[in-house]
């Protein structure tokens, strides 16, 4: 084959080219720091690439945002029930206090005011909130965990799901005939006439409600006491639906003649105030409403039937030993919990007038948790996923630590306190009147009221320490649910700084197996540019050597 000059020039341009490619390559490899710059450029390195850059992003999520947004829920919700828990805690200080008989009208003062500071607090704990979202109400984080401000015209038709662990026995001094005692009425009336023997203690049966000031029938006139009656409506779809104003409970008893457990329903017989001493005179059967206390009298035999029942093992879908009260409730401070998040329970809300009154008319119906009433309890648990098919949960939910009844608990010791109080302050009134009475009618008449007034006195400090004694026992218990749930949300941090460890070394895996798959090992890229470059100058000096020769230069 002939080689003409033409072919060597072809040949070393082409080999210069190509030398001058793999210059540029390298070029872009060190401005860039990448192996590859289209996915052509080596497919194999392209598709690691994917695969690793995909590892990484999923890891810097997890590791970068999620866990960080979980640990400060969890945060957040660890500092809150800390708090609670040292609210609580006080609490029983306050309650060991409140136990002691040898205690002075101020000392009672003192912690009547330190109860309702504490019992105002403990729910405004639960209100925490992280990012605009309330932590301990499930998948209601929009929603607090208390009204916000009172509410009047919204009514929540409640049914506790309780068993006979909610009923107690308490004893009621009946000592309405000294309670009303004044310098003005002393000698008058029915006043005048007051002695021991009006003094009287019953032994109740009650089962307390998760609020008070409820809505209630009063006696049977037909009437309310909160001026309202049961309320017959029609909702958009045409369909009629009723409040029921009148509480009830329902309970199952086992029948022998059928031999099948029945459910029995029991509406109240009267209901009042805590200030009708008639109120507690219920029958054996029967049960009465105390409207403003939130309080069922329960009769001696419908008690003993409720204290019986239990859950029969043996029956599919009937929980005998369940306990479920009807009632609903209008009025709510704006301390008070919000219904929903505990209760099966149905919101009506009323239109206004313009006196802001509530009207008949419906502006919308809401019903929360009705699967409750199958027995079916949804947890409402938030999860976090924290790394590679793995989940963590970071809400506490309200039933765990913020149970109504620590707020029950303290209107009851609040309660008992503030008859003490009414009645020192009675004795001390009458001592003051004997002092200034020289009349001998007068003087006996006092000296009756006194001993009357000593004999409450003496009952209801009785009745004020063996509550106080109680209340230790029940928020002791809060604090011991406040603490487990403390000891869960700390397991699950323990939890999330481990998994935060793997997913820190997963990271930097990751990261470090895409740059040995991406990136280029600078050194040698550079010597292999500093290689081509000499190269490419040695071979433009050889080729102008060779182009610079002819045919001629061989004859």
């Amino acid at each position: 084959m002939r080689i003409t000059n033409k072919i060597m020039q072809r040949n070393s341009l082409n080999n210069i080219n190509s030398n001058k490619v793999l210059q540029d390559n390298l070029t872009t490899q060190m401005s860039t720091q990448k192996k590859i710059n289209r996915a052509s450029d080596d497919p194999v390195i392209a598709i690691r690439a994917l695969r690793l850059r995909s590892n990484v992003t999923e890891v810097t999520q997890y590791y970068s945002k999620n866990i960080p947004d979980a640990d400060s829920w969890l945060q957040v919700t660890e500092d809150a029930l800390k708090n609670t828990s040292s609210i609580v805690t006080k609490m029983i200080e306050q309650a060991t206090r409140g136990s002691n008989g040898d205690l002075t009208s101020d000392d009672r003062k003192i912690i009547i005011e330190q109860l309702k500071a504490l019992g105002d607090e403990v729910y405004k704990t639960g209100d925490a909130s992280y990012a605009g979202r309330y932590v301990f109400t499930g998948y209601r984080t929009d929603t607090s965990l208390s009204f916000q401000k009172a509410s009047k015209n919204v009514t929540y038709q409640l049914t506790e799901q309780l068993d006979k662990t909610a009923l107690d026995s308490f004893t009621y001094v009946n000592s309405s005939a000294i309670d009303g005692w004044t310098a003005a009425n002393f000698n008058t009336g029915t006043m005048s006439s007051v002695n021991e023997s009006q003094i009287e203690t019953t032994e109740c049966y009650r089962l307390r409600l998760a609020y008070n000031d409820v809505d209630g029938k009063a006696d049977g006139s037909g009437t309310y006491l909160d001026a309202l009656q049961d309320i017959t409506y029609t909702d958009n779809e045409g369909k009629t639906h009723t409040i029921k104003k009148t509480p009830s409970l329902s309970y199952y008893e086992y029948d022998e003649v059928d031999a099948e457990y029945k459910e029995k329903t029991v509406d109240v017989k009267k209901s009042g105030l805590s200030t009708d001493p008639t109120i507690y005179q219920v029958g054996d059967d029967e049960m009465n409403l105390i409207t403003d206390t939130g309080e069922l009298i329960i009769g001696k035999n419908l008690y003993a039937k409720l204290m019986s029942t239990k859950d029969d093992p043996t029956t599919a879908g009937i929980t005998e030993g369940e306990i479920k009260v009807n009632y609903s409730k209008t009025n709510f401070e704006a301390t008070d919990l919000r219904p929903e998040h505990y209760y099966a329970c149905k919101a009506t809300e009323w239109e206004t007038d313009a006196s802001g009154a509530n009207t008949d008319t419906v502006y919308k119906d809401i019903m929360y948790n009705a699967d409750y009433l199958k027995g079916i309890v949804d947890k409402q648990s938030i999860e976090y996923d924290v790394g590679f098919n793995q989940t963590i949960r970071i809400n506490s939910t309200a039933d765990e630590s913020y149970n109504l009844g620590i707020g029950r608990e303290v209107d009851d010791l609040v309660a008992a306190l503030q008859k003490v109080q009414n009645l020192e302050a009675v004795k001390s009134n009458i001592e003051t009147k004997i002092a200034e009475t020289s009349n001998e009618l007068a003087l006996n008449t006092l000296q009756n009221q006194l001993v009357a007034a000593e004999k409450a006195l003496t009952y209801e400090k009785d009745v004020c320490q063996k509550r106080f004694e109680k209340g230790i026992t029940s928020f002791q218990k809060y604090l011991d649910d406040t603490s487990l749930a403390i000891t869960n949300v700390g397991t699950r941090s323990s939890k999330l700084e481990l998994i935060q460890s793997r997913m820190q070394n997963q990271k930097t895996t990751f990261e470090t197996l895409r740059s040995e798959n991406e990136d280029i090992d600078i050194t040698e890229v550079a010597i292999q540019l500093s290689s081509s470059e000499m190269t490419y100058q040695a071979a433009l000096t050889a080729t102008g050597k060779i182009i610079q020769n002819t045919l001629l230069n061989y004859i």
